[in-house]
């Protein structure tokens, strides 16, 4: 069954593909130093709070990580926002060209795959998945990195939990045996 396309046909194009790959590519490229760097404060944050650690220093420290994993993701939508701007890519209801908001809005919903009422131009269709492709990715790689922040929070209010409980209930040696009996 075909279905007609508004009149056009859509053809992919090499254009498209090399545009796309290497939007994907910077997105991959400033996600890793993202993480990378958000591994570093949260390294520099416990060292600096490691002696006076306590539950609420180190929810504090996961709720910033987070915030950065997010600024870096909205940063991340910049680029693609701003290559449909630069190429007038966003299909918009009305003759004018897609403004700089407009624009990031529609990567914004595309890059957390949750769709949008705008489209791209038909010679740009491709990037639609591409970038939904790339907010997976980053997404899944941003879970990995949180959720190694927030083990690693876990296991130090257990420790604590249990320096606690040692000076609370401290265990005693076991009793010598009775003088004069032998085992």
């Amino acid at each position: 069954m075909n279905i007609p396309l508004s009149g056009a046909e859509y053809a992919t194009s090499v254009e498209e593909i090399v545009y796309g790959g290497i939007l994907v590519g910077i997105t991959m490229a400033m996600h890793g130093l993202g993480m990378l760097s958000i591994l570093r404060v949260y390294g520099a944050l416990k060292q600096h709070v490691e002696n006076s650690s306590t539950f609420t220093k180190g929810m504090l420290m996961l709720i910033l990580c987070s915030w950065m994993i997010l600024l870096v993701h909205l940063i991340e939508v910049f680029v693609w926002s701003g290559f449909f701007l630069w190429q007038g890519a966003v299909n918009t209801t009305t003759s004018a060209n897609a403004n700089a908001s407009l624009c990031y809005y529609f990567a914004l919903l595309e890059y957390t795959c949750l769709g949008s009422n705008y489209n791209l131009h038909l010679r740009w269709r491709l990037l639609e998945g591409m970038i939904a492709m790339a907010g997976l990715l980053t997404f899944a790689w941003s879970t990995g990195v949180l959720m190694t922040l927030a083990q690693d929070f876990q296991d130090q209010q257990l420790q604590l939990l249990k320096q606690k409980r040692d000076k609370r209930h401290p265990k005693q040696a076991p009793a010598p045996p009775p003088a004069g009996k032998k085992s």
